[in-house]
């Protein structure tokens, strides 16, 4: 974790628009970079995918440990993918989305229909209003406490670790994927990319089985999608789910300021930001969204004030699980037990 002494964040917390205007600079990618960055994710994923089968095929069980490499590498060809999605990667409309469509076959998620998605999470992160797409539920205190106790009690096991990043992620990328949920009278484009997605997945499914096997297919590439997709909830979890977060509603919610504070600046060691393609430079992401995500760093080091902002370390993300409703008075996240006792205080 970074030990770096930041600059205050009230430095900027009045001047979130002016960034807009600031980071325009940034928003151009490198074709050759881009490229680049395809290849060395691209070939590892597949060297440690290989290298898992071999193992297997061999009985070298400690060969095995491939798979974790493996999925790691899956999780950076979604932040390529990712990247497509907002135009920022080559910077090419058509470059981007079918280089994004192929990628989703691996990833096992549907290009334009998760790209229509994430548009509207961008548009509307932070805003009460306008909960509900690509996002994570939250709810504020006195929602929760307006449910009925069997509706509490869905919302508690839905918030649950092991159901956010175990069940979660399984459904997700197994299933609710294969079907455009949210989006079905959105017109032919969320069927027809996710119709393509899963006949292109099925193909390279019979394509795995017919060179490795069943057994291989199951016990390689079924644990490296879960894996992979395990840690892009929990990065997408941590990007917004932490205690000083922005939410506002009507007239008070803005854009610029949405984005700045309502996404976190996940400071991570090197090599996981690395495989994780510095999405946990999260807000200025969320700012501009069309900055390459190998450029992200160039933002920090060229604009210091910046990294203080919504900073969370890897161990300031782990205590973050636990919250799990909006607080409107305090205005920030906070825990099931935190709101039962600010309840108890306000009735004494």
């Amino acid at each position: 974790m970074s030990s770096h002494v930041y600059p205050p964040a009230s430095l900027v917390e009045d001047n979130a628009g002016a960034w807009l205007k600031t980071l325009a600079k940034y928003r151009q990618p490198r074709l050759g970079r881009s490229a680049f960055e395809l290849v060395v994710t691209l070939v590892p994923f597949a060297i440690f995918w290989a290298v898992a089968c071999i193992s297997l095929a061999n009985s070298f069980w400690p060969g095995l440990v491939a798979i974790l490499p493996a999925s790691a590498f899956l999780l950076r060809l979604f932040m390529i993918q990712h990247d497509c999605g907002h135009g920022s990667f080559f910077a090419r409309r058509g470059l981007d989305d079918w280089t994004g469509r192929l990628l989703g076959v691996l990833t096992l998620t549907p290009y334009d229909y998760w790209r229509r998605a994430h548009a509207a999470h961008h548009a509307s992160a932070g805003n009460l209003d306008e909960r509900g797409v690509g996002d994570i539920t939250t709810l504020t205190i006195a929602e929760y406490r307006a449910r009925s106790p069997m509706k509490r009690l869905a919302y508690r096991l839905y918030r649950h670790p092991l159901v956010m990043f175990g069940i979660g992620p399984a459904w997700l990328f197994l299933f609710k994927q294969r079907l455009p949920f949210g989006m079905m009278k959105s017109g032919a484009l969320p069927w027809i990319s996710t119709m393509a997605t899963n006949a292109a997945i099925v193909m390279l499914v019979a394509l795995m089985v017919w060179t490795v096997g069943w057994g291989a297919f199951l016990l390689i590439h079924l644990p490296v999608v879960l894996l992979a997709g395990a840690a892009g909830v929990w990065l997408f979890y941590v990007q917004h789910q932490f205690e000083e977060t922005h939410w506002s509603a009507g007239q008070d919610w803005r854009f610029p300021q949405a984005a700045l504070h309502g996404a976190s600046h996940y400071d991570l060691p090197p090599v996981l930001r690395w495989l994780t393609g510095n999405i946990g430079i999260h807000h200025v992401h969320h700012l501009s969204s069309r900055i390459p995500y190998y450029r992200l760093p160039e933002v920090l080091r060229d604009h210091p004030q910046l990294a203080g902002i919504g900073r969370i370390t890897l161990w300031d993300s782990l205590k973050c699980v636990r919250l799990v409703l909006w607080d409107d008075r305090r205005r920030r996240l906070v825990s099931f037990r935190d709101a039962a006792g600010s309840l108890r205080r306000s009735l004494t």
